[in-house]
């Protein structure tokens, strides 16, 4: 039986994590997936990954939040690691840093192994290994404990995202790019059986800059000042890509997605 594998884009603060919820019963009837996994690592406040909600999400039936150069933003979440098995940070970061980087997950199609990386370009206040050499090594230590394998590459540069996709071809089940929050229209099989999209797109203000309200980031542009101030609200949607692998771990299907959130975020009757 094939399994059947929902990545969820870029979940942009508490206005993604509505978001996400509004439409987790659309994506679960749409695509009947046996694994949903989310980049989080703007999920709290556009930057990082609180305890509450890394908490709130895996109640919601996600199975692996993934992070990014966002990992260590929120101290709550560092100090939370060892007991949320199911965030992973970048696995090219320090080894003794908290948190791991890679898991096999338990599925209802069989069992999924899940790699978080870091790529190098871009991120100044992060200096991670090298992501390339990092998957080597993590894929000997998988070994043949499962031929199902997804990697997160949470990277800046679309032509490193591009080329980890090429690197990784044929040995793993599928690769998807993050951070970029901006869906790319390049979802695709290779030919070696490897599935993969330059970047997953976010979950929550489409129409915003990056999942945050326009004026702020506006303002930063005109004053290169620092503006801390709030998520997008307006043209909210779940971004994301839905994946079928075989009993080889080769991908079968890969199928980009957008589904606009039909209800209102209203925090003066309780929904938000």
């Amino acid at each position: 039986m094939n399994l059947r594998v929902v990545f969820v884009g870029e979940i942009v603060g508490k206005t993604g994590v509505f978001t996400l919820k509004s439409t987790l019963k659309e994506i679960r009837a749409r695509y009947r997936p046996d694994f949903i996994a989310a980049g989080a690592d703007s999920a709290t406040g556009g930057a990082g990954l609180g305890v509450q909600h890394a908490v709130y999400l895996r109640k919601l039936g996600i199975d692996c939040l993934t992070l990014g150069e966002c990992a260590y933003y929120k101290l709550d979440m560092t100090e939370f690691f060892p007991k949320a098995p199911w965030v992973l940070r970048p696995a090219n970061l320090p080894y003794e840093n908290p948190g791991r980087g890679w898991r096999v997950f338990p599925a209802a199609g069989g069992r999924i192994a899940v790699i978080s990386l870091l790529g190098q370009a871009g991120f100044l206040r992060v200096h991670a290994e090298n992501p390339y050499r990092t998957l080597d090594h993590i894929l000997e230590r998988l070994g043949s404990e499962t031929k199902m394998v997804l990697v997160d590459f949470h990277a800046s540069a679309t032509a490193e995202k591009v080329t980890m996709a090429a690197y990784a071809d044929g040995r793993v089940s599928a690769v998807v790019g993050t951070h970029g929050k901006a869906l790319t229209a390049d979802a695709r099989v290779s030919a070696a059986g490897t599935a993969a999209i330059t970047d997953t797109g976010r979950t929550g203000s489409l129409l915003s800059v990056g999942g945050m309200d326009p004026e702020a980031r506006i303002k930063e542009y005109l004053t290169a000042l620092r503006v801390w101030e709030g998520d997008g609200s307006l043209g909210l949607e779940v971004q994301g890509i839905f994946m079928e692998f075989d009993d080889a771990g080769k991908a079968v299907k890969a199928e980009s997605f957008r589904i606009p959130c039909e209800e209102k975020m209203d925090e003066r009757v309780g929904n938000g």
